[in-house]
């Protein structure tokens, strides 16, 4: 299972009002519980690593508070700002790597397709590209930070 599709099951299970799931498949364990009020959901997954390959750092993932706004950036009404966020949980990086410079800085205009960050997910580095052009107005996430699916990432003044 990878990914995305524990993302579509997480987004599915906070729309469809059941209070618990339980998923279990040959190395992949996943419970992901529902509350009504305030429309929070909490995943935990755990994946299991087979004994010959395990290592220290093979403890299981915790997914704690995930929105359930699918959308990848939408708008801000009171200052008409546009939100990135997060399309993947993972670790945030604003360089490709140490010894290059940040993708974007606060000011920078930006236009659509361009790479505006890197989020590490289990071993692999997917480029964050804009969805819009415009110009960064604020950074809201730290480098080398983790980040939640959907959490806010940038915000863009689309003018």
């Amino acid at each position: 299972m990878d990914l995305k599709e524990i993302q579509n099951l997480i987004k599915f299970v906070a729309n469809s009002g059941v209070a618990e799931v339980k998923l279990e498949m040959d190395d992949v364990k996943i419970t992901i519980r529902t509350t009504l009020e305030g429309n929070v959901t909490e995943a935990t997954y755990v994946q299991q690593l087979p004994i010959q390959n395990a290592l220290p750092q093979a403890a299981p993932q915790q997914i704690v508070p995930v929105a359930a706004t699918p959308a990848a950036a939408e708008p801000v009404e009171k200052n008409n700002y546009i939100t990135i966020k997060s399309p993947i949980i993972g670790t945030f990086y604003r360089k490709p790597s140490p010894d290059k410079p940040m993708f974007v800085e606060v000011g920078k205009t930006i236009a659509k397709g361009d790479v505006l960050c890197v989020i590490e997910a289990m071993k692999l580095f997917n480029e964050i590209e804009s969805e819009v052009s415009g110009k960064i107005v604020k950074i809201l996430v730290d480098d080398m930070s983790p980040v939640e699916f959907d959490q806010p990432l940038f915000l863009v003044d689309p003018s």
